[in-house]
């Protein structure tokens, strides 16, 4: 059986970073945010892997 990779809605991770909707979309238009996955009806989802791996990321740069 295959390991569910969850999808968390941008509230769901804004409220992880703590961080606001703006300051959000500014990390990623820089390219330093999590990757981003767009859906048929233009709503954003993260992989929780990928969220996992840029907070990794984000301890090693530190």
């Amino acid at each position: 059986m295959p390991t569910q990779d969850p999808k968390l809605k941008l509230a769901e991770v804004l409220e992880e970073l703590e961080m606001s909707r703006s300051a959000f979309y500014r990390m990623v238009a820089r390219r330093k945010g999590p990757k981003l996955m767009k859906l048929p009806n233009n709503q954003i989802r993260v992989r929780r892997s990928a969220l996992d791996a840029w907070w990794a990321e984000q301890e090693v740069a530190a």
